[in-house]
């Protein structure tokens, strides 16, 4: 159930709202930079990070992808076609229902993935700090003693 939105909002609010977004356009920009650098536009690194932590005992589909991405599914059949031609991630038809493809990653995008996940997990560690500090606070409703972000 959604939580009814109060109506005295505090300059805290807005700070650590503020913060909050900085925080996540930081790890954004990192992220699509770090991508770039492996060769990969940042919606790919996404696809292909996507199709690797997928867990569940279904098979991941371009469907599932669109979803997970949150992008239409026409989009995900489109960024799945790019995937294939750069050798990063392989279509097989579903064994129960031919007309289902499922996607798995190529031995190329393991060792690319695996390069941009260790580096992102060093990215993430370092501003778990500051992120939980403004997450508190947002919980909280109380201001931060400190910018997160002064050093």
């Amino acid at each position: 159930m959604a939580r009814k939105p109060k109506d005295d909002l505090t300059d805290a609010d807005y700070e650590a709202l503020s913060n909050l977004r900085y925080t996540l356009r930081r790890f954004m920009d990192f992220s699509a930079s770090a991508a770039q650098e492996e060769g990969l536009p940042a919606q790919q690194h996404q696809a292909l990070l996507a199709i690797r932590g997928h867990r569940s005992e279904e098979a991941m589909t371009i469907g599932l992808l669109a979803e997970r991405l949150l992008i239409a599914p026409h989009s995900a059949t489109e960024l799945v076609g790019r995937l294939v031609t750069a050798g990063y991630v392989s279509r097989n038809a579903d064994p129960n229902d031919k007309r289902r493809q499922t996607l798995a990653l190529t031995a190329k995008a393991e060792t690319v993935l695996k390069r941009l996940t260790a580096i992102h997990l060093t990215e993430i560690r370092d501003l778990a700090p500051r992120l939980i500090a403004i997450l508190h606070g947002l919980q909280d409703g109380v201001e931060l003693q400190d910018d997160p972000w002064s050093d």
